[in-house]
C-alpha cells in the first residue's frame, strides 16, 4: 500500500463489532459485524454482547486490513472506543487494542464514542458520479441522537467540542424503541417506526412535547403520553391505526429535536448544521432537517447511513485528528461505561 499515516480503529461499545483502516484521513475500510442474538430478548443482553465481540473481533479486524490492502506492519497507531458503552463490550475492544499496541510497539489512541459520532461528519465520501461530498467547516452544530444519548454539540475544531444541550432523562432513540414496544413492534423498534411512518399521517394524533428550558431535552413525558393514550383505546385500535400512530410519534420526536436545533442556531449564530448517531439514520429526521435548512438558509450535512450507526470509521477519523495532535494514551487506561467528555 502507499505509505501514509495508517490507523487501525476498533469499535465495540454495544452490540456491533467494527474495525476500520484510515490512511491520511481517508477511510479505506469499515467492517461491521451485527449481533442478531438480542432480537429474541427485546434488547441488548450485555453478557451475550461481550461473548459475540470475542468471537467477531479477530475476523472483523482481519477483513478491515485485507480490504484496505495493508498488513499489521503498516499500521502506525491503534485506536479504540474507550467510553461510554457496555463495560463488558468495551473491555473486549480495549484489551484487543492494547494487545496489538504492545505487540507492534505502536501508539495507542483512546476515543470517546460520542465525540466520534460528531466527527463522522468529517469523513469524506464519494457520490455515485465519483464526486467527493462536502464536509462541514468549523464551527458547526451537531445534533447527536442515539439510543443512549441526545445532545447538541458545538464543534469549534476537531478536538474542541462542547455539549451545549442534552437530555435530562431518556434519549430520543429510547423514546423510539419504547414507543415501538408499546405498539407491539419487535426490537429494534426505531427502524420499524420509521418504515411504518412513511405510510401514515403525522398529524393524526397528538402527543406531549415537554417544555424544557434552554437547549436541553426530555423524552420521558412523551413515552408516558403515548402509554396513557393507548391505554384508553378500544381493542384493535393499534392494529387499525398503526401507520398513523408511528407517523405521529415520529413527527413528535422530530419536532422536539428540531425546535432545539433552531434555538441553538439562534443562540450561537452558527449556520452549519449536522446530525450524528444511530437515530440520524431515521428518514423522517433527515428529511425534516434538510427541509428546515432550506427554509431558513442553513447549510445541512448528513453522513452516509453506514457512518450513522455505531461503526469504527468514526473512531478512525477521530483518531486521525488525535494522532496529528499527538494525543496518545498509555496501556494502563481503562474503559468507562459513563465517562464524561
Amino acid at each position: 500500500m502507499n505509505k501514509g499515516t495508517c490507523i487501525l480503529a476498533i469499535e465495540s461499545s454495544c452490540d456491533e463489532t467494527s474495525a476500520s483502516v484510515c490512511v491520511d484521513g481517508q477511510i479505506l475500510s469499515n467492517y461491521i459485524a451485527n449481533q442478531s442474538v438480542h432480537e429474541q430478548y427485546g434488547g441488548v443482553v450485555p453478557e451475550l454482547a461481550s461473548r459475540a465481540h470475542i468471537q467477531n473481533i479477530v475476523p472483523v479486524v482481519d477483513a478491515a486490513l485485507r480490504t484496505a490492502g495493508c498488513q499489521l506492519a503498516d499500521v502506525d497507531a491503534i485506536a479504540f472506543t474507550q467510553a461510554p458503552g457496555l463495560i463488558g463490550s468495551l473491555l473486549v475492544g480495549a484489551q484487543f487494542a492494547k494487545s496489538l499496541s504492545l505487540a507492534l510497539q505502536k501508539p495507542l489512541i483512546a476515543v470517546h464514542h460520542m465525540q466520534a459520532h460528531v466527527l463522522a461528519n468529517l469523513i469524506p465520501t464519494r457520490t455515485a458520479e465519483g464526486n467527493e461530498n462536502s464536509v462541514p467547516t468549523f464551527p458547526f452544530l451537531c445534533l447527536t441522537v442515539s439510543g443512549g444519548h441526545t445532545q447538541i454539540v458545538l464543534a469549534k475544531s476537531p478536538l474542541d467540542l462542547e455539549v451545549i444541550g442534552e437530555t435530562i432523562d431518556d434519549a430520543a432513540g429510547e423514546a423510539f424503541d419504547k414507543s415501538a414496544k408499546l405498539l407491539g413492534l419487535p426490537y429494534p423498534g426505531g427502524p420499524l417506526v420509521d418504515k411504518r411512518a412513511k405510510l401514515g399521517n403525522p398529524l393524526a394524533f397528538q402527543f406531549a412535547e415537554p417544555q424544557i428550558p434552554e437547549l436541553n431535552f426530555s423524552f420521558s413525558g412523551l413515552k408516558t403520553s403515548v402509554l396513557y393514550f393507548l391505554q384508553k383505546q378500544p381493542a384493535g385500535f393499534i392494529e387499525q391505526n398503526l401507520d398513523d400512530l408511528c407517523a405521529s410519534i415520529q413527527h413528535t420526536i422530530v419536532n422536539i429535536l428540531l425546535k432545539k436545533v433552531k434555538k441553538a442556531i439562534q443562540q450561537t449564530g452558527v449556520r452549519n448544521v449536522c446530525i450524528a448517531g444511530g437515530v440520524s439514520a431515521n428518514s423522517g429526521l433527515r428529511t425534516a432537517l434538510q427541509q428546515m435548512g432550506e427554509k431558513h438558509g442553513w447549510k445541512t450535512f448528513i453522513p452516509k447511513f453506514e457512518y450513522c450507526t455505531d461503526n469504527a470509521a468514526m473512531i478512525a477519523i477521530t483518531a486521525w485528528y488525535k494522532y496529528q495532535a499527538a494525543e496518545f494514551t498509555t496501556l494502563d487506561i481503562s474503559p468507562s461505561a459513563r465517562a464524561e467528555w
